[in-house]
């Protein structure tokens, strides 16, 4: 899974923001915030990631354990995917 082409997070005012850019701006015209552990998870999903991936990513990062990292994965990709931000290839 990745982040669908035409979405970028910007910092606004300290926060986390995703913003739609370009012919995306059409059909989506809202903000989404970001915490810290979701601005990561972003930033990684720019590329191909499995949900796998991203939990030994937060698991590297944070301080955490694999049960509470696999559920912040699994809680952000539905999240992302309900607004129809990711592309699943």
């Amino acid at each position: 899974m990745k982040i669908k082409n035409g979405f970028m997070l910007r910092k606004v005012g300290g926060q986390n923001v995703v913003v739609a850019v370009g012919a995306a701006s059409r059909d989506f015209n809202g903000i989404i915030k970001l915490n810290e552990t979701g601005a990561f998870l972003w930033e990684l999903l720019k590329s191909e990631h499995t949900a796998e991936e991203l939990t030994e990513a937060l698991l590297a990062e944070y301080d955490t354990d694999r049960e509470t990292a696999a559920a912040d994965v699994a809680a952000f990709s539905e999240k992302l995917s309900r607004a129809e931000l990711l592309d699943r290839g």
